[in-house]
Parts: structure tokens; C-alpha cells; sequence
């Protein structure tokens, strides 16, 4: 027996672990508001997103950046223009099949049509048009869109996000750009991943890898990103010197250190989606002891919140990292090179907790790091109290896809 059939895109559950997060939300909220609900992906990654998926009602189907931009984005067209030809097309194109078929596709980008971020806006398009061509509504999930400035990406935004059935902005600087567009089809959210919800298995489960007993004193967790470091040594600076020397001033004041990749790729140094090789390059350059603790492996997104929420304080540079920081109620730094940060700390009252990467230096981190740990518990109490709202505004979603697969 088989319910409403939902399509995605944009998220995976290897690499990036937020994209897991946003992916395993939508999963489990769903689930539990339909049917007997099938999922198809169409994913990026396949390979290794077919070898990490563990629900009987998820197909993994290939799409990555060339195959969606010029395979499928062609065969969908195909599929509108030729009418004579549709038949076939399902039947020897998965993708195609999968959004024909599909009640609805859900676009899990994280941050789509954005100044500054023009390389990725054929990608963009590309994610969604073939949806809009075979006549399946498509449901941008909660993420940053925005600001609108360049006239390229204007141009873009203009045409095809009036298209969309539903935009979920991310946070009020997200909701004020899509406004300023013009766009009538927006709902304000909170990120998905936020819905995401512990099973209860993840300590036994990361204790096979992770000694617990590490979380025993006073702990930072370490987050590191490769998207800042290109950016800090792009202007001339050291982003991994910096980190290090961060690191090495924490433990001399005491403090016990997590440094934790939050999106790993397995198997390959490639850096797109993947921080590990990064971590294990400042890992290298640190002095070993019993206060450092470094994951040297792919988690999955639970374990890695469930490692995070053992944390006293917790510096994120990865944006899905601070949000499961914030759902564990840690109180959290961030070094962030987008407006979608700040949205979300705004959210918590914890918007003084961010700055960006053209102000990274040791001192002025360190100085910050100092007056969050000096109101830990205020910061903690405040992320407490907030935090039943944002989860109801991220859930909300599910109603409003499941309203959308209804009509």
C-alpha cells in the first residue's frame, strides 16, 4: 500500500549534515501527519547516499549538477513540449518518472537566489524547472533567498520564484527580501532542521566511536567550516592558524575541546561538503592530550546532535551546526558570511552571538567567547524559553506540504 509520493531535492543524507537534518525532518514529520507516504531524492551524491539510507520508503535517484542541469532539466521540457513522447519518458527516465509521479517536490536548498552567490543560480533554476515543467508544485522549504541587488539573480528571482507554490523564509532578513521583491507566495518559518528529533539510540551508538566519559568537564565544541576558510584566506588571512591558536587558548584556560566536522564526506579529500580534511589539518597542528577530543569520522546528523548537546558552549562556523547547537539549548558562538545567521540568532534573543568573517582574529574571538561563557546561563535560559516557538514555526511546514499534497 502506497500514500502520497513526495520528491526532494537539494538536501542528501551523506556530506553535509544539515542537508541530512532538513532531509530526516521532512521524513519524520510527514510520516507521522500521512499515509504510507513514499520519498524519492534526487540526489547529488548517489552512491553514497543510497549506502547511508536506512528508510524502506526512500529511493535514492541520481541527479547530480550536470545530469539535473542538462539530462533531466532537457527531459522534462521534453516532457511538456512533446506530448506524443511522455510515456516513454517516464519510463526510461527515473528522475522524470519521480516528478511526474510526485504530489508535490519539496526544494531543501539551503540558500537559493542570493547576491554574491551567482555560480550557483543555474543550479537554482535547474533545481526547480523541471518540476515546473512537468506540472508538480514545488515547495521551497525554509531557507535564505536574498538579498536581490544584482540585477542577474534580480532578473532570475523575478521569473521564477512567482512560480513556486510556497516559499518558507528562514528567518525576518530572508521574509524582508522576499517582501521587497514583491513575491505574494511566502510564508515565514524556521529552518527545518530544527523538527529533527532524537531517537534515543544515539548514545549508544556514538559510544562505539566517542568516549563519553570526555564530557565529564567543562566542554566547547569546535566547529570549523571549509566555505569560511576559503573566505578568510581569500583576504590574506590564516583561518587555520587562527583556529588553532583559538583552540590552544581555550585548553590553556581550562576548557575541554570537541573539534567536530559537521559535514563529512567518506572516502574522498574532496572539500565541497566535506570539513574533514580541514579539521584533521588543524587537529595536526595541536598538541595531543586528554582535553582534546577529535571526531575523525561521518556521523549521522542525530549523533552529531546529540555530541553537540553534551556541550556547555559550543563555536559554529557551520551554519546547520549552530542550528542543532541552538535545539540543544547550548548556548553558541558563531562566525558565520551570510545574512542567514544572524536571522535565525534573532529568533533566540542571541543575535550578539554572531559576527562575521572579515572581523575573524584570535583576540576579538576570544574576547567574544569570553562574555558568552561569563552569561552562559543567562544565554542558556533565553535559548530555552524560545525554542518551543521556532520548533512550532519550523513543523508548521509539514502542514502546509501535506495542505498542498491534499489539494
Amino acid at each position: 500500500m502506497t500514500g502520497p509520493r513526495i520528491t526532494i531535492i537539494g538536501s542528501a543524507l551523506s556530506g553535509n549534515k544539515g542537508a541530512s537534518a532538513m532531509l530526516e525532518a521532512a521524513i519524520q514529520t510527514l510520516s507521522a501527519r500521512l499515509d504510507h507516504p513514499q520519498f524519492t531524492l534526487l540526489s547529488m551524491y548517489p552512491a553514497e547516499d543510497a549506502a547511508q539510507n536506512h528508510y524502506d520508503n526512500l529511493d535514492i535517484v541520481p541527479a547530480a549538477p550536470r545530469q539535473l542541469g542538462v539530462t533531466i532539466n532537457s527531459l522534462a521540457l521534453a516532457y511538456r513540449v512533446l506530448p506524443f513522447l511522455r510515456g516513454i519518458l517516464r519510463s526510461r527516465s527515473r528522475a522524470v518518472r519521480a516528478l511526474v509521479d510526485a504530489d508535490i517536490l519539496l526544494d531543501q536548498g539551503g540558500i537559493t537566489f542570493t547576491d554574491g552567490r551567482e555560480k550557483f543560480l543555474l543550479y537554482n533554476i535547474a533545481s526547480i524547472l523541471p518540476a515546473l515543467n512537468v506540472g508538480t508544485p514545488v515547495f521551497k522549504c525554509a531557507q535564505a533567498i536574498g538579498p536581490f541587488r544584482n540585477s542577474v539573480n534580480r532578473r532570475a528571482s523575478r521569473l521564477f520564484l512567482p512560480k513556486v507554490r510556497t516559499v518558507v523564509t528562514r528567518g525576518r532578513i530572508t521574509h524582508e527580501f522576499a517582501e521587497g521583491l514583491g513575491l505574494r507566495n511566502i510564508v515565514a518559518g524556521a529552518d527545518y532542521a530544527f523538527s529533527l528529533e532524537l531517537d534515543g539510540s544515539e548514545a549508544d551508538a556514538v559510544s562505539e566511536h566517542v568516549d563519553l566519559g570526555f564530557f565529564e568537564g567543562d566542554t566547547v565544541g569546535v566547529c570549523p567550516s571549509v566555505v569560511l576558510q576559503k573566505k578568510v584566506d581569500a583576504r590574506g588571512g590564516d583561518y587555520v592558524g587562527q583556529m588553532v591558536s583559538f583552540i590552544e587558548e581555550l585548553r590553556a584556560r581550562g576548557k575541554r575541546v570537541l573539534l567536530l566536522p559537521h559535514s563529512v564526506r567518506t572516502g574522498t579529500d574532496k572539500t565541497h561538503n566535506n570539513d574533514l580534511p580541514l579539521c584533521r589539518d588543524i587537529h595536526s597542528r595541536l598538541r595531543l592530550g586528554d582535553d582534546l577530543l577529535f571526531v575523525d569520522r561521518e556521523l549521522s546528523s542525530q549523533q552529531l546532535r546529540y555530541l553537540i548537546g553534551r556541550c556547555d558552549l559550543f563555536v559554529a562556523s557551520r551554519f546547520h551546526a549552530m542550528v542543532s547547537s541552538l535545539a540543544m539549548a547550548v548556548p553558541t558562538l558563531v562566525i558565520g558570511w551570510s545574512h542567514k545567521y544572524r536571522e535565525v540568532l534573532e529568533m533566540f534573543g542571541a543575535e550578539e552571538w554572531a559576527f562575521g568573517h572579515d572581523e575573524l582574529a584570535v583576540d576579538f574571538l576570544t574576547q567574544r567567547f569570553e562574555a558568552l561563557d561569563a552569561r552562559r546561563a543567562e544565554v542558556a535560559a533565553m535559548l530555552e524559553v524560545r525554542l518551543p516557538e521556532v520548533k512550532s514555526r519550523s513543523r508548521m511546514q509539514a502542514d502546509l506540504i501535506v495542505d498542498v499534497i491534499g489539494r
